[in-house]
């Protein structure tokens, strides 16, 4: 059955939320767009993580050790190696493939241990620096050298999660590992692992508490809110980053300034999470510009209302339904926006249409007009396929004349496809219900559901 944008659990049908892990889920044909922080890890008040970032700045710094006793060949050799780690699945690939470096970069980030003498003498205390002298190195550098030196760690807590949460595992016949005590790279082999179902390829999960968009310390953030700030105008004019890079690696104390800064602000770096619901005012004032647009396509109406009720239903279902994506499709000439939902049978309604309707993935088509006509009932009926279960919503104005409402008992009757509607009344219920905080907005869907079936046939 192909889904959108699928997950692990979705491919294995297992009833978890994201809000319920402890580790990012992972998609199965693209990259979840959050990277590790190795910051995090050093700003953690758990022994465990601390001791993982000394192993981390430990490994990076053996590398300056190498260069320093001439086997410069074997430190590019694992620098290189180490640039890549494709079973996590982080970054912003959409193969959830990656490349790794080159020579020339990992030689040009081990060139800092000979030139800048106190990284010659006592390494990094976070090796993200190395952002801040060479070019080409970047958030998901960082993140997958992060993951290389700590994949045995990764490796365990994989295994523990997946025997908790009853993921299936395979045989995976060799992996590189680096080993800590002999800092090098070891193949271990026969280790258990979850399994991309596509590719075959051994899948490791992240704490979801590690994770950021943007790493703490990062060139951006050290050009705007540093460099322009404290530094150009006295130093140095030009704007370009080979030239701030330039200069970066001879004014050694300028970097410490910047990441001295940023250790002392270390409790504002927290991780980001995967899905932050609107404010309670938020979601009324994006509901009162609802009720306030006009039906149709004037003064893009309808785009105004698609993307009003986009970021409302996000959050309103939130955390039973995980918001997949929202997606344009063109079905006879229409142009249709559509809302996507993982459904993880996480309340008692959405496993009914689970086991009733095959339905997991949960689609929502969009229909800013005055009053919905035969063909839109028709438009999200093909859309019914296997790929989505027979279940589907339409979001619209005003509810369905007794013609059309007719027309999807009709399609119940005969089909057993169950298509019900959300009005502008049922989004402020769903709104008022939300600010309460007594109950959960997707029980007005459950109420609308229950409406609907009373009303068909026996």
């Amino acid at each position: 059955m192909a889904l959108v944008r699928p997950r692990l659990n979705d491919y294995y049908q297992l009833p978890f939320t994201q809000e319920k892990v402890d580790f990012a889920i992972p998609f199965l044909d693209e990259d979840i767009p959050l990277y590790l922080d190795p910051f995090l890890l050093w700003k953690s008040p758990s022994m465990q993580d601390n001791s993982l970032h000394t192993a981390i700045t430990n490994s990076f710094n053996n590398l300056g050790y190498l260069v320093r006793k001439g086997k410069e060949n074997e430190a590019v050799e694992i620098l290189i190696q180490s640039s890549e780690c494709s079973e996590v699945g982080l970054g912003t690939s959409k193969t959830r493939q990656g490349l790794r470096i080159g020579q020339q970069t990992a030689e040009n980030i081990l060139e800092l241990f000979k030139i800048i003498p106190q990284i010659k003498e006592s390494g990094f205390t976070h090796f993200e620096e190395i952002q801040l002298y060479v070019d080409n190195i970047s958030k998901d550098r960082i993140c997958d050298i992060t993951c290389n030196f700590i994949k045995s760690f990764l490796i365990d807590y994989t295994i523990q999660q997946a025997d908790e949460l009853k993921i299936p595992i395979a045989k995976t016949p060799s992996l590189n590992i680096y080993d800590y005590k002999t800092n090098k790279y070891i193949e271990e082999r026969d280790i258990y692992l979850p399994q991309n179902p596509e590719t075959k390829e051994p899948v490791l999960f992240v704490p979801k508490r590690w994770l950021r968009y943007i790493p703490w310390i990062n060139y951006d953030d050290y050009f705007e809110n540093y460099f322009v700030k404290e530094i150009q105008n006295e130093l140095i004019t030009k704007k370009d980053r080979v030239s701030i890079l330039n200069h970066n690696r001879h004014n050694y104390d300028i970097v410490q300034t910047y990441i001295i800064m940023k250790e002392k602000a270390f409790e504002n770096c927290k991780n980001d999470p995967f899905f932050k619901p609107i404010p309670i005012t938020s979601a009324k004032n994006k509901l009162t510009s609802i009720i306030k647009l006009p039906s149709g396509k004037t003064d893009n109406a309808d785009r105004k209302y698609e993307d009003f009720v986009v970021q409302l239903m996000a959050s309103l279902l939130y955390p039973n339904l995980d918001f997949a994506v929202d997606q344009s499709r063109t079905d006879s000439g229409a142009q249709i926006r559509d809302l996507i939902f993982y459904n993880n049978r996480s309340f008692d309604f959405l496993k009914d249409i689970y086991d009733d309707y095959g339905s997991r993935q949960i689609v929502m088509e969009l229909k800013n007009v005055k009053s919905i006509e035969r063909e839109h009932i028709n438009q999200l009926n093909r859309y019914l396929t296997e790929q989505f279960g027979r279940f589907g919503i339409i979001i619209t104005r005003n509810p369905l004349a007794k013609s059309m409402f007719k027309n999807t008992i009709d399609l119940w009757a005969g089909q057993r496809k169950c298509i019900i509607t959300l009005t502008d009344e049922d989004l402020s219920m769903m709104v008022s219900v939300f600010e309460s905080k007594q109950r959960h907005p997707i029980e007005v869907i459950k109420k609308k559901y229950i409406e609907f079936i009373r009303a068909c046939p026996s």
